[in-house]
């Protein structure tokens, strides 16, 4: 992982591991269901939804973090672990 002296969670290297497909938004570290349950509730249902905001916003960590705040009244933590996420999926994909 690039920021080094974090440590990815196995939903982390899961995500990562294989094409996105329609996988659910809980399936995003950083997402459970909680948070999950808000993003859907303002049309982020799957990850490739938010996978889009985290495009539109240009890959920006201090961008999609505060949007995620934002949105789905995130924590800096889940909302960090889901740009990590989305960072390293994108890095293995895109």
């Amino acid at each position: 992982m690039a920021d080094g002296a974090q440590t990815t969670t196995k939903k982390h290297k899961q995500f990562v591991s294989e094409p996105m497909g329609d996988k659910l938004v809980t399936e995003l570290g950083g997402i459970g269901p909680k948070y999950g349950e808000r993003l859907r509730a303002e049309g982020f249902e799957k990850a490739y939804n938010v996978l889009g905001q985290f495009l539109v916003l240009n890959k920006d960590k201090d961008l999609f973090i505060d949007w995620l705040m934002e949105t789905a009244s995130t924590n800096t933590k889940c909302a960090t672990d889901c740009y990590n996420c989305l960072r390293d999926w994108s890095d293995s994909f895109i």
